[in-house]
């Protein structure tokens, strides 16, 4: 989701034919399935509980695969999750690798709202996510807000590795953003930081 996805990333299935299993009569036992092979170490991945690696989950009301094309649409009442980070939308496309084991992209369309793990809010008529740069791309109308702030545009591209924004007006309307200051509490040595409540 958010990352998606935010940022949709790591969405790998079972393999090849995934989602098209035919189905198993109640008697049948299921299939056995090896153990996985434990991976080396890579010294260049992100840690475990990061974005990256948490599973995605994504319930809608259809899932069509086509494998050829290495793509993936769900359609109607949709709803993915990953670490914390939720995004709906009434259609998501989901563009594999060639080898159909990473996401390159998903595009987002219809009633696209984004959650993220830190609070923030977006909408747009269309979302695009990519993978390899770790950007989010909220595309006609689009708006972003955490609390009362505020910041609408044409176009907000955010670069989630980067933890930078860049938010474009368009021909009729330019950018807008509206701030509101934090309260100022004296320090008290004695207090808690408060436990961040999930977004609602």
């Amino acid at each position: 989701m958010t990352a998606l996805l935010v940022g949709l990333v790591g969405l790998q299935g079972p393999g090849p034919g995934w989602g098209q299993t035919a189905p198993r009569s109640p008697t049948s036992p299921a299939p056995a399935r090896a153990a996985p092979k434990p991976r080396p170490a890579d010294p260049l991945a992100r840690p475990a509980g990061d974005d990256k690696n948490a599973p995605v989950t994504v319930d809608a009301d259809q899932l069509e695969n086509l494998q050829k094309e290495g793509l993936i649409v769900f359609t109607g009442n949709v709803v993915a999750s990953q670490n914390n980070s939720t995004q709906y939308a009434d259609r998501m496309e989901v563009y594999l690798d060639a080898k159909g084991d990473n996401i390159v992209r998903t595009v987002s369309t219809g009633n696209v709202r984004i959650i993220t793990k830190d609070c923030r809010t977006g909408t747009a008529r269309r979302a695009e996510y990519y993978d390899a740069e770790q950007r989010v791309l909220l595309l006609g109308n689009a708006r972003v807000w955490r609390d009362d702030n505020v910041v609408t545009g044409e176009r907000i591209t955010l670069y989630l590795a980067e933890d930078r924004s860049v938010v474009e007006g368009g021909k009729q309307e330019r950018v807008k953003a509206v701030f509101y200051p934090k309260s100022q509490e004296p320090d008290r040595a004695d207090a808690k930081p408060a436990a961040r409540a999930p977004c609602g």
